[in-house]
């Protein structure tokens, strides 16, 4: 047994009744730290994992799309985006495709459920800007035109207001509202000969043109 000095003897018996009072302290903070450090390894592989099957299913329904698949099809896998991974971007965009192919085949109901999930679960802001734009005119299709002008009323990016307000004229003169419906596409025309333009504003101008002998 190795013989100690008084101080270092001294020494030895402080370190002993500190760890008597403090150790299990010490080993609770330890595991802790240790489990934390797991943990968050742990949650980041998980998150990874997560992107690489959600891309992995993106890829496949877009694969879908360019086959011109059944609509049912597209529908499943957009399904399996949405329900398993609902807070990656992918789930979001998968929603939207699925919209425009149910619209596209006139399944307006089913279109109109994943438009409203990505206004009720998406993150991303031009996502539901889209989104929005895009259930405004499956309503005009079913002529349910204030509930569409109500969606176009919405705030949105800026980048988005002379589609908005183009599809807003869209509405009021399929309604009967002439007068409405030129400042609509007056508002576009003019938002968008500073962004977008080109033949999209030539669009919009035959739409005004067509409206000019209308005296309503």
């Amino acid at each position: 047994m190795a013989a100690y000095n008084p101080e270092e003897q001294e020494g030895i018996d402080g370190l002993k009744a500190w760890w008597a009072s403090h150790g299990n302290t010490v080993i609770i903070v330890v595991t802790t730290l240790i489990a934390a450090i797991a943990g968050t390894q742990l949650w980041n592989y998980y998150k990874n994992q997560q992107a690489h099957q959600a891309a992995d299913l993106f890829a496949v329904l877009q694969q879908q799309v360019e086959k011109n698949s059944d609509p049912a099809k597209i529908n499943d896998a957009a399904h399996l985006l949405v329900e398993g991974y609902p807070a990656s971007g992918y789930a979001s965009r998968a929603a939207l495709i699925a919209a425009q192919v149910n619209a596209q085949a006139g399944k307006l109901v089913e279109a109109k459920s994943k438009l409203q999930w990505i206004l009720d679960m998406s993150k991303e802001p031009e996502i539901k800007d889209i989104a929005r734009l895009r259930l405004a005119g499956v309503l005009l299709d079913e002529k349910k035109y204030n509930e569409a002008l109500n969606l176009l009323n919405v705030q949105h990016g800026a980048s988005f207001t002379g589609l908005y307000a183009d599809l807003k004229g869209d509405i009021l003169a399929a309604s009967g509202k002439i007068a409405e419906a030129r400042v609509a596409y007056q508002h576009a025309s003019d938002k968008l000969s500073s962004s977008q333009g080109g033949a999209y504003q030539n669009i919009i101008q035959m739409k005004l043109d067509a409206l000019r002998e209308n005296k309503q």
